[in-house]
């Protein structure tokens, strides 16, 4: 396919049609904003807000392996997420590959985390994502811990793409026929990171970067998934860096579950269960301090 079609297939799955009884869509509502890229260009956002407001905000980034997704396709998913943690939520649309590659999707994530953060500032601030956003999300989180300008209260990463070699995915036994492969992983990196000496930077080969005190993170992994190895290396490299970290393994599910929330029953149960670890670390953040007790906090299994 071509990019194009990549991206209308992508979003045509994303929007299929839903069960109407789906719970808490009407709950929230929805306003798009103009956010300033660091080249002074602008993207989109989108910022949801739900009824019940717990004081919490979450800079979103959505998948799509830096090539398709946008606000549209997660609107569905973002909407969840507001409505479960009682946040505000902006959902970022940042400048893809491969009209604009690595690292202009990072800036932009980063630009949007600011932004939130400017816009909110006596919020809990999450940084979330899911599979390429969550990839930004863990560089987005680097950078605030370097320069200092945002204070996390925690990472929320699912399905976390973070091995741009493919070592992991290409020894995984769910390496094909599981909706998402190997050889689309290898499209998506050539198209975002086309010079192939940039892939070793921290923001790109996060497996080997420095992960020390980055926020209270969950990780969420699907069980066939040719990226469930690298993010099942991830969490435990997160504990072993005195990161608090819960790991929620996805029994039975694939790439993407994250959006197939209200058409498979185990989906939405699964996803639900992310966001309410995420609301315990929050919880915690507010009244204790945001070290673990030990390294590698919690794995939580998938039913």
């Amino acid at each position: 396919m071509t990019v194009e079609q990549a991206r209308e297939r992508y979003l045509m799955n994303a929007i299929r049609p839903r069960r109407q009884d789906s719970g808490s869509h009407t709950a929230v509502t929805a306003v798009d904003r103009t956010i300033d890229a660091a080249d002074g260009s602008s993207f989109r956002s989108r910022v949801y807000t739900p009824e019940s407001d717990e004081g919490r905000v979450v800079t979103y980034l959505h998948g799509g392996g830096w090539v398709a997704g946008d606000i549209d396709s997660h609107d569905g998913a973002c909407r969840v997420l507001a409505a479960s943690l009682g946040a505000v939520v902006v959902s970022a649309d940042y400048r893809r590959a491969p009209e604009f590659p690595y690292p202009t999707p990072l800036l932009d994530a980063a630009a949007a985390a600011r932004w939130t953060s400017r816009s909110f500032p006596s919020r809990d601030h999450v940084i979330a994502g899911d599979s390429a956003g969550a990839s930004l999300a863990i560089g987005v989180a680097l950078d605030a811990r370097d320069t200092g300008d945002i204070d996390f209260a925690a990472q929320l990463l699912l399905y976390p793409p973070v091995d741009p070699s493919l070592r992991f995915a290409l020894t995984s036994q769910y390496a094909e026929g599981y909706l998402l492969s190997v050889d689309d992983m290898a499209w998506y990196y050539d198209l975002y990171v086309p010079d192939p000496r940039q892939r070793s930077e921290p923001a790109l080969n996060l497996l080997n970067a420095d992960l020390r005190n980055l926020p209270p993170t969950v990780v969420g992994t699907a069980e066939f998934d040719p990226l469930h190895d690298e993010g099942v290396e991830l969490a435990d490299k997160l504990g072993v860096s005195d990161v608090p970290v819960c790991h929620v393994l996805g029994a039975g599910l694939v790439h993407g579950y994250f959006l197939m929330q209200d058409i498979v029953p185990t989906a939405g149960t699964c996803a639900q269960r992310v966001l309410r670890e995420l609301d315990m670390v929050l919880q915690s953040a507010r009244g204790a301090s945001r070290r673990a007790s030990h390294p590698y906090a919690e794995v939580v299994r998938g039913e």
